[in-house]
């Protein structure tokens, strides 16, 4: 490229999570970084968008000289901001995260740092979500940088097909114990819930919920079983909902 390229980051965590930060570091040694993101923990909020209450957007100094600006707003809301009101041109690329655990599988339908970088896309920006499997908000990134520096350098020299981005997720190994990098598809697993019911001192009851993941795919081709077996997961996702084998089947139907 003849120049650096101009490079949107968020998160879900929000602005100061120590993911983020990390992600920061690397981006700034591939081109110019502008952040927005949330200014407060916005995990699992999906895709979700602000439009019954006041958006807010401050500009902070963090660590590092990059333009940074905090949102009062949801991981898509700083998307559709930065790109309509704070930037001055379209970005190259937009990078999310790196998330504090696991976006994989199914997950991906709640995660606010893939819903980012799908609203990215929608805008017709390459965008990727980082994640790494480790909940911790001590999380050591450090092994990270060298496998999302790979990732995103690919991404801007190769583009992506339209209506695609990239779902990475790395696992929590040393950087000598991780096998490279696994394109795959997404396994088919899901979460089996449970409420823990309880009763606060004003006879009200209130829940959390709660479960466990259940992975029910077999196949060697499934960020799962990349995952588990030392890898980085990169899956291809896709915003467009249609199923389209499904159309010929409907249209069977008397309607």
């Amino acid at each position: 490229m003849s120049k650096r390229p101009l490079i949107l980051v968020t998160n879900d965590d929000g602005i100061t999570a120590p993911g983020i930060r990390t992600l920061i570091s690397v981006m700034n040694t591939i081109g110019d970084v502008v952040v927005v993101a949330p200014d407060s923990p916005q995990s699992a909020t999906g895709h979700a968008i602000t439009i019954n209450s006041t958006l807010y957007v401050e500009k902070v100094t963090i660590d590092g000289n990059q333009p940074e600006y905090s949102c009062s707003g949801t991981p898509v809301d700083c998307v559709k901001l930065a790109v309509n009101e704070i930037l001055d041109r379209r970005p190259d690329i937009c990078v999310s995260g790196i998330n504090h655990g696991s976006n994989s599988s199914i997950n991906v339908i709640y995660s606010g740092t893939m819903s980012a970088a799908v609203e990215a896309g929608i805008e017709g920006i390459p965008a990727i979500g980082f994640s790494l499997l480790d909940y911790n908000w001590d999380a050591n990134f450090e092994h990270c940088k060298t496998f999302i520096e790979t990732i995103t350098k690919q991404v801007l020299e190769n583009g992506l097909p339209n209506g695609v981005v990239l779902n990475v997720n790395l696992p929590n190994l040393k950087k000598e114990d991780i096998k490279g990098i696994k394109v795959c598809r997404q396994a088919k697993a899901n979460w089996e819930e449970e409420f823990d019911k309880r009763t606060n001192p004003m006879g009200r009851d209130y829940y959390w919920l709660t479960g466990k993941f259940v992975n029910m795919d077999e196949g060697e081709d499934t960020d799962e079983w990349a995952l588990e077996n030392g890898y980085v997961s990169v899956v291809p996702v896709q915003f467009d909902l249609t199923a389209y084998h499904a159309i010929q089947n409907l249209n069977t139907w008397k309607l």
